[in-house]
């Protein structure tokens, strides 16, 4: 039976791979943190192989480049799944099972081509958890990880999964890193990131609010960008996402247990943490259980700060907010929660996704701090109505803050766009 040109083409890469696998090894070169070398010597080897084709005894090989990526692909990166993670469009790669193996691109899901085989599912994420230091096993059937080039993994093992393990990768892509760039990008109006920025500098804190891949993290750091660089930063996150430029900033994640089951640091552990660290600013990357009463008191105390949650509209953001403290023990009642939450939260954004798949801030709210029947009040200073956001009749709250700044935020908030 004749061989195809496909399967010509993978026995020749089968071969080129072994080659260059072999010279990793020999040489104690590090795959997983020295890409440019693993390069290098994928480039001798193809070369090599290409000089001898000259005398017959080896078929040529047709496309240099693309073999010299798929043998970098193969042995530093992630295989079949780094001609996603190269690709600038896609956003997230997931895997349903070896055979479904899904993108998102501009906010719309695809079902691709890529075939995998469940050894080569494992092989994956083996490799993955290796450059992240984080495991996975019986008794820790999830985790989350992040990549070396920033994106995150979240991995649910088979048996919890349904047939297969479940497999995501969220993409770090950097399309804004200042309010102006989200401006650009149509996520906000010219005098809304004009707001925002003049918030952060006079020490408002804000949540952002958002469902899945609504860009909470984006606006996060873009707001995290505006911080003054004289203050001192502490983020406290389940694995480092936020990047933004400050001078005096120190990132802190999570921590699985050990083996034993023992050394886990939580979320709530490094709120705790981080109030020792001197902080000018406290930046909570997600809170979604007890650590956000945790929060609360320390943005009480007048610790300025920011965080994220999951909430469909800013004033499910409050409720939510409201909530979550609960879950820190049974003498932790509504009664303190709610009028702590209306004195401790200043300003409310949130975002979501448009039916284009287009990320937009859809509400930014004032919390005057005031609690009727148990509802805290908001006032509404952006609100998206006809596509666009527009001034509301809302002011935000504090304005002696941004008297201290130099900011009149009246003015800034009535002038046009």
């Amino acid at each position: 039976m004749a061989i195809t040109h496909a399967e010509a083409h993978v026995a020749l890469v089968e071969q080129l791979d072994h080659h260059v696998r072999l010279r990793v090894r020999t040489e104690g070169v590090d795959p997983q943190r020295d890409a440019v070398l693993v390069r290098r010597i994928a480039e001798t080897v193809v070369r090599d192989h290409d000089e001898r084709s000259l005398t017959g005894a080896v078929a040529p090989v047709r496309d240099v480049d693309a073999v010299v990526g798929e043998l970098v692909a193969r042995v530093s990166g992630f295989g079949p799944l780094q001609q996603f993670l190269d690709d600038p469009e896609v956003e997230e790669v997931w895997i349903n099972d070896p055979s479904r193996v899904f993108i998102a691109r501009n906010g719309r899901h695809e079902l691709t081509h890529l075939m995998l085989s469940a050894a080569q599912v494992h092989e994956l994420v083996e490799r993955m958890l290796k450059s992240s230091g984080r495991r996975i096993d019986i008794s820790q059937p999830f985790v989350d990880a992040m990549l070396p080039e920033g994106h995150r993994l979240h991995v649910v093992l088979e048996g919890i999964s349904r047939g297969f393990s479940a497999v995501n990768i969220r993409k770090f892509v950097l399309r804004a890193a200042r309010l102006q760039d989200l401006v650009e990008l149509g996520s906000l109006t010219p005098r809304a990131a004009a707001f925002l920025e003049a918030s952060v500098r006079a020490g408002l804190n804000i949540l952002v609010a958002g469902g899945t891949q609504a860009g909470k993290t984006t606006l996060l750091n873009c707001l995290a960008a505006a911080i003054p660089g004289g203050e001192r930063v502490v983020s406290a996150e389940e694995v480092f996402e936020l990047r933004f430029p400050h001078p005096d900033w120190v990132p802190l994640q999570t921590r699985q247990s050990g083996l034993e089951g023992t050394g886990e640091i939580r979320l709530r552990d490094l709120v705790k943490e981080s109030l020792r660290m001197r902080p000018s600013r406290i930046i909570v990357g997600e809170v979604r259980a007890e650590e956000c009463l945790d929060l609360l008191l320390a943005l009480n105390s007048g610790l300025p700060g920011m965080c994220t949650l999951h909430a469909n509209s800013a004033r499910e953001a409050l409720v939510k907010m409201c909530t979550l403290p609960l879950l820190a023990g049974e003498n932790i009642s509504a009664k303190f929660v709610v009028p702590t939450v209306a004195a401790s939260v200043d300003l409310v954004v949130h975002l979501g996704v448009d039916h284009h798949g287009i990320r937009r801030v859809n509400e930014i709210v004032g919390v005057s701090g005031r609690v009727e029947n148990d509802v805290i009040e908001t006032s509404p200073i952006f609100v998206r109505g006809g596509g666009e956001l527009r001034r509301g009749g809302g002011f935000p709250p504090r304005p002696e803050l941004y008297e201290r700044t130099g900011t009149d935020v009246l003015r800034l908030l009535n002038e046009s766009s």
